[in-house]
């Protein structure tokens, strides 16, 4: 019977964290490759600490009333018929959400990836499409070991 209760604690406290996707003061790094080289390789240990990070709602100016803020990444493959194509990438704040964490444009001069998150400094990585799906999966497996194991004995 405590193991139920602790099970219903876990899941009821769990549960919500993983699946939120909203925040009121979000921080996001703030960048493009274009004037500032370290934005493309973000993986690399210590890019992080030459990359400004930015409060979205104080960079916006709080001018967008009653928005969402989240971080995103752009990257851009420039295709210019005189030149080698140019991957740019752009990390910063959003406020209109896509309905897809990422999605692809393909147009006339460039072609482009655009992915958007929702925790602190998110925009550091690859998209990490997979990572609340995982913690779910770990959190319900241990439940289950636990359930099993508890049965056990």
């Amino acid at each position: 019977m405590a193991l139920a209760r602790l099970s219903n604690i876990v899941l009821s406290v769990m549960l919500p964290i993983m699946f939120s996707n909203t925040s009121e003061a979000i921080k996001c790094f703030d960048c493009n490759s274009r004037n500032n080289s370290a934005c493309l390789e973000m993986h690399i240990p210590k890019m992080h600490a030459i990359v400004p990070i930015v409060d979205c709602a104080e960079a916006m100016g709080n001018s967008i009333d009653k928005k969402e803020y989240f971080c995103r990444k752009i990257t851009q493959t420039i295709l210019d018929p005189d030149h080698t194509p140019e991957v740019r990438i752009t990390r910063g704040c959003g406020w209109v959400k896509s309905k897809r964490q990422c999605y692809k444009a393909d147009n006339m001069d460039h072609l482009e990836t655009v992915c958007q998150c929702f925790g602190d400094l998110c925009n550091a990585a690859t998209s990490l499409p997979h990572v609340k799906v995982t913690a779910v999966g770990t959190v319900a497996s241990l439940l289950a070991a636990f359930r099993s194991w508890s049965g056990s004995v």
